[in-house]
C-alpha cells in the first residue's frame, strides 16, 4: 500500500453482496484470516499510520504495519518483510484488487490448499484476453498432467507485448488469444527472497525493484506452480475499476436480484433522459 498510485485504493469503501459497506482492505484481510493466516502485514508509506488505525482497531494484533521509507517498487516492499516472514511460507497479495470467488472456498483458501498439498510456491492466475496484457504479469508453462487448473510455470513476463506473449507465454489447451495472467495473490516460499536480494544489490541509483523478475528467477530454480482459481479479480486501477468491483461483489452476493432490479431502474432513467 506504499506506492504513490496505490495507497488510497485499498481504503475505498464498497458494498458487499449482502449489503454491508466495508473498505477494500478489510475485505482482503477478512479473507486472509478466514483462510488460516495468523498475521497480516500492511506495507505503508511514511507517516501514514494514522490512516490505517481503523484497520488496526478492527483486526487488533492480527495487523502489523510495515513502513516502506521510499517508494522503491513492489519487490522492495516484499523484501522489507523478509525478517518478519522468517523461514515460513507466506501469502502475498496486491492491495488494488477485489477478489470474487465462484466456489465454497475463497480464492485465497484455494491457493493455500494447493500450496500446502504440493509443498511449493503457487501463484493464482486468471485466463485473460490479449487486450489486457498491458495491465498484468503473464505466465508461460505447461499444464500439470491430469489437472485442468494447475500449471508448471516456466517463465513470467511483466506486461508483455502481444508478440512477446505469443512466443513466450502460450499455454497448450488455452483458448486462442487468451493468456494466464497473475491474479494478484501468491503463496510463496522464503526462497523468493534470494533473487529479490540479488536484484536489489544490483540496482542502480533511482531504479525500482520489481517482483515479477524475481518470480521468474524462482521458476528457474525450483518447482513453481500456477493455479487457475475458481473466481476472478477486478483491478481497481482499470477503467471504472471501483464501479466494476462494486458490481462484481453485488452480483455475486445473496441480494443479486435486488441489485439487478436497481440496475434496470437506472438504465430506464437514463433512457428517459435521452428521450
Amino acid at each position: 500500500m506504499a506506492g504513490p498510485a496505490h495507497r488510497d485504493l485499498p481504503l475505498q469503501h464498497v458494498t458487499t453482496g449482502d449489503g454491508r459497506t466495508k473498505r477494500v482492505a478489510a475485505l482482503q484481510i477478512e479473507e486472509l484470516l478466514a483462510a488460516g493466516i495468523r498475521e497480516v502485514a500492511l506495507v505503508t508509506p511514511p507517516g501514514a499510520h494514522p490512516v490505517f488505525e481503523e484497520l488496526v482497531r478492527q483486526f487488533g494484533p492480527a495487523i502489523v504495519l510495515q513502513e516502506q521509507t521510499e517508494p522503491r517498487g513492489f519487490g522492495d516492499a516484499v523484501l522489507g518483510l523478509e525478517r518478519w516472514v522468517g523461514d515460513e511460507p507466506f501469502v502475498l497479495q496486491v492491495c488494488d484488487h477485489v477478489f470474487v470467488t465462484y466456489a465454497q472456498k475463497s480464492c485465497t483458501a484455494q491457493l493455500i490448499e494447493v500450496a500446502t498439498r504440493e509443498g511449493s510456491s503457487v501463484s493464482a492466475v486468471q485466463a485473460t484476453a490479449e487486450s489486457q496484457l498491458p495491465y498484468f504479469g503473464v505466465v508461460g508453462g505447461q499444464r500439470v498432467h491430469g489437472t485442468d487448473d494447475l500449471y508448471v510455470i516456466e517463465t513470467i513476463i511483466e506486461k508483455p507485448t502481444p508478440t512477446v506473449a505469443e512466443v513466450e507465454c502460450l499455454i497448450p489447451g488455452l483458448r486462442l488469444g487468451s493468456y494466464l495472467a497473475l491474479f494478484g495473490t501468491h503463496a510463496l516460499t522464503p526462497d523468493v527472497f534470494r533473487p529479490l536480494r540479488e536484484r536489489s544489490d544490483a540496482l542502480k541509483p533511482g531504479q525500482k525493484l520489481g517482483l515479477t523478475e524475481s518470480l521468474a528467477a524462482l521458476a528457474s530454480r525450483e518447482r513453481y506452480l500456477a493455479l487457475e482459481v475458481h473466481g476472478h479479480r477486478v483491478d481497481l486501477e482499470g477503467p471504472f475499476g471501483l464501479l466494476r468491483a462494486q458490481l462484481a461483489l453485488a452480483l455475486h452476493g445473496s441480494r443479486r436480484d435486488t441489485v439487478l432490479r436497481l440496475m434496470l431502474e437506472e438504465v430506464a432513467y437514463a433512457e428517459r433522459r435521452q428521450d
